[in-house]
């Protein structure tokens, strides 16, 4: 298993401006994000102060670090999205999330605080997007690294973010051999 990437990495396998993906791709991509923090409380639930402070791969991230870098960076997608639906394809500002995962917040906070963020998070991102037209998902932003990108490609891309970390710390549990929350 790839630990860095356990679920694989994200791939936009469609092509071209506008929308390209079947409202059947974006209604899975959105339960997806709908149900990410139900997820995320179920892989941390029961993780001892220690284990929270454990890196997920060698030079990796701690649980703890995964957990608010989550709440960091589906709040700036959650900010992207309103922007662009308010503005014609605004320029976004990038972060540095290796940076922001080493201020001393996201290395000591308790996880509540950003399982509890990410919750009423998702909740309110999920309202916005249910109201969305199909026609929405064509909005872009301007990243000044990755160019244009619709709202439909983050969209996926933040499905797919949101497991990718869950699996980040579900793995580490299943190879650490720490009992599952439900146990």
């Amino acid at each position: 298993m790839d630990l860095q990437y356990p679920i694989g990495k994200f791939a936009w396998t469609h092509s071209g401006d506008g929308l390209v993906a079947s409202e059947a791709d974006r209604q899975e991509w959105l339960a997806d994000i709908e149900d990410m923090p139900s997820r995320l409380w179920a892989a941390v639930t029961g993780l001892t102060e220690p284990q929270l402070d454990t890196p997920y791969r060698p030079g990796g991230w701690t649980v703890r670090q995964v957990v608010h870098h989550l709440a960091d960076s589906h709040l700036n997608s959650y900010v992207r999205f309103r922007l662009a639906l308010t503005e014609d394809e605004p320029t976004i500002k990038p972060y540095d999330q290796k940076l922001w995962a080493q201020l001393s917040d996201a290395q000591t906070a308790p996880a509540d605080l950003s399982l509890t963020l990410v919750e009423a998070l998702h909740q309110r991102w999920v309202l916005l997007l249910r109201s969305l037209k199909p026609e929405d998902f064509a909005r872009t932003v301007k990243h000044p690294e990755l160019g244009k990108v619709t709202l439909e490609k983050y969209l996926a891309l933040y499905a797919w973010h949101g497991k990718h970390h869950v699996a980040h710390i579900t793995a580490l549990r299943q190879r650490s051999g720490w009992k599952p929350a439900s146990a």
